[in-house]
């Protein structure tokens, strides 16, 4: 990107690519996998990305992003 694309990205509201990222190489947590699987958030679908997140490590959250 170059000065005047970042200052249009800025104005249009637009993230820039340097400050996207999935959160998949970092940690994550149990409500992540839930929001990324587009449930909602409550003690059952927390139940379920526990176990999600125990059997499938950092594929738990991975396999749900495009």
């Amino acid at each position: 990107m170059n000065a005047e694309s970042d200052s249009i990205s800025q104005r249009e509201g637009v993230t820039p690519d340097a400050l996207l990222h999935s959160g998949a190489e970092g940690e994550f947590t149990a409500e992540d996998v839930v929001l990324a699987s587009g449930r909602d958030v409550n003690p059952e679908n927390l139940a379920w990305a526990e176990r999600r997140m125990a059997e499938k490590g950092k594929a738990a959250l991975d396999e749900l992003l495009p």
